[in-house]
């Protein structure tokens, strides 16, 4: 009994540090910084050096009433086309939570807008996602696959201490 408790104690510890670890690491960009979602900013510019993780934010602020943030596909992105949007939001307040490696394509689609730079392409690294997570330590110790982290210090202290506690 004891092994399967210590084993859904350590999981929970573990589970517990990779989301902490992946929510710390994630970074908020606000698009376009001070001037946000508008007409004359250089997006090409503003991607320009920044590396985009899974976890991380886009921030799109504009006046909800001149402005749209329209997610495309690449072809629509090109052809500054709405029409086939992924999502569309006119709040005024835009967040999007990039979720997966990949390019991610967003237009204007007022119309005009896009043609004349209010397009912005945010390409995604792969390797920002959090390693998997065993969810249950009592099926992984049934099936003799062993819990094989990435732990930061932390995380391996505060396992460790709850490991001696335990026995």
């Amino acid at each position: 009994m004891l092994p399967n408790t210590l084993a859904r104690v350590v999981a929970i510890l573990l589970a517990a540090g990779f989301t902490a670890a992946a929510l710390a690491s994630a970074t908020t960009f606000v698009v376009g910084n001070d001037q946000g979602w508008t007409i004359g900013v250089d997006y090409i510019a503003w991607v320009r050096g920044k590396t985009f993780k899974v976890g991380d934010k886009l921030v799109f602020s504009y006046p909800s009433a001149e402005h749209t943030v329209t997610e495309v596909g690449k072809n629509d992105y090109f052809a500054c086309a709405g029409g086939g949007a992924l999502r569309n939001d006119r709040s005024g307040s835009t967040n999007v939570t990039l979720t997966g490696p990949g390019t991610r394509y967003f237009i204007c689609n007022i119309p005009g807008h896009c043609t004349i730079g209010m397009r912005l392409a945010v390409t995604v690294a792969g390797d920002g996602s959090p390693p998997p997570v065993v969810t249950s330590a009592a099926t992984a110790a049934t099936t003799g696959s062993r819990i094989r982290p990435r732990m930061g210090p932390a995380v391996a202290a505060a396992a460790g201490a709850m490991i001696k506690l335990a026995l």
